[in-house]
């Protein structure tokens, strides 16, 4: 059996229509397994102008929108409509990408008819509670995602320290690495543009710190704006550009007056948005990967990031940037007024960081999750006798 012979049958929360880092990896996967001959059929929530058209056919399930985050939908049933699709499909692989109602439907589906499961992990939902007041419902939330994540065979996390805290979580116990990749393309350090920081009212002398990602308080915006903060109150000269969109860009807005908002950049005016930063700083602690960082890494840039899952994968500390206990915002500033003051050093650690970059083909880590595929319909081949 090879990839040619996968019927693989994807459950997604939302797989195209708000662009974010993982459902553009799911499509790439999924555009990637096509090519090796694979059959592939999505099943999640669908709206009349997605963000980005889908790889492969999309069916829709029943979705709701997201109290207070209506941009985010959340998927309420396996449809008897899409239950026909499922069956007339005859998958001999699940595999399901967010913990809700639906994905708990096509678990239960797929160990009723002996179809082997994979989850993959794509953010640390537990964490989000603690961004809106609500940190009491954590444990609640990680007994949940437990029992989740144990009724499938196997799950694929996209970085080691990840898969550390899943096995620690007791989430699962056959976990294994699905990356990320990074199109060198779109991202490389050719790509700094100083006609268009300018354009933006940056000259070329001045130092950019900057952010890339949803504008949502879970990416840790409040740490990035009270950071800010302290460099400003110790009259440390930088400038500060911020890249995404998202619904907290009004009260981001607020929070940093100076700041220049260049909102949503996409393909190469986004490689272009990154590489004319002088150094990221990725505060989040969701992250499972971080594909803001190894972005950034990938356009030169030493990042200055949380030490937490993802990131700690990525960047190599004091050496092509700097790990940084979460929330700690003095150490933040003083990590980024290292590299604000000192050109040499922004030099030598983004150069550590581009060539870290250079490990990441999407090829290759796309095959690993079509190998473990494979190995999970082997193993329960072998245990149906």
């Amino acid at each position: 059996m090879d990839t040619a012979d996968l019927r693989i049958a994807l459950f997604s929360g939302n797989y195209n229509y708000v662009r974010d880092g993982a459902n553009q990896a799911l499509n790439r996967l999924v555009g990637y397994l096509m090519r090796e001959g694979a059959k592939v059929r999505v099943y999640a929530p669908k709206v009349e102008k997605p963000a980005f058209p889908s790889m492969g056919k999309l069916v829709g399930v029943p979705s709701l929108a997201i109290p207070g985050r209506g941009e985010y939908r959340f998927p309420l049933m396996l449809s008897p409509g899409a239950r026909r699709d499922l069956a007339e499909f005859a998958p001999n692989m699940i595999h399901v990408s967010s913990p809700d109602i639906v994905g708990h439907r096509a678990v239960s589906w797929a160990r009723n008819r002996f179809v082997p499961v994979l989850g993959s992990v794509h953010t640390r939902f537990d964490t989000y509670p603690r961004y809106y007041n609500m940190a009491w419902l954590e444990p609640a939330m990680t007994a949940a995602l437990r029992r989740f994540y144990r009724r499938c065979d196997a799950l694929v996390a996209p970085s080691e320290s990840m898969a550390q805290v899943l096995r620690d979580e007791r989430m699962n116990y056959d976990i294994t690495i699905w990356s990320r990749g990074v199109d060198r393309e779109i991202f490389n350090p050719g790509r700094r543009d100083n006609a268009w920081r300018q354009s933006l009212g940056i000259a070329d002398d001045e130092i950019v710190v900057g952010f890339l990602g949803r504008l949502v308080m879970e990416k840790g915006l409040d740490v990035f704006s009270d950071t800010v903060d302290e460099l400003r109150h110790r009259g440390i000269a930088h400038r500060v550009l911020i890249v995404g969109e998202g619904p907290a860009r009004e009260w981001f807005e607020a929070r940093l007056p100076h700041a220049v908002f260049a909102g949503f950049q996409g393909g190469g005016d986004l490689g272009r948005a990154v590489a004319s930063m002088d150094m990221l700083f990725n505060p989040s602690i969701t992250e499972t990967f971080g594909n803001v960082t190894l972005e950034a890494m990938a356009c030169g840039l030493p990042v200055v990031a949380a030490a937490a899952t993802g990131s700690e994968s990525l960047v190599d500390d004091h050496a092509s940037g700097r790990l940084i206990r979460p929330g700690a915002v003095h150490n933040f500033a003083e990590a980024l007024r290292c590299y604000i003051e000192d050109p040499e050093l922004r030099r030598r650690h983004g150069d550590c960081g581009e060539k870290r970059s250079l490990d990441f083909s999407w090829d290759r880590i796309n095959q690993a999750v079509a190998a473990t595929y494979l190995r999970l319909i082997r193993t329960k081949a072998r245990m149906r006798g």
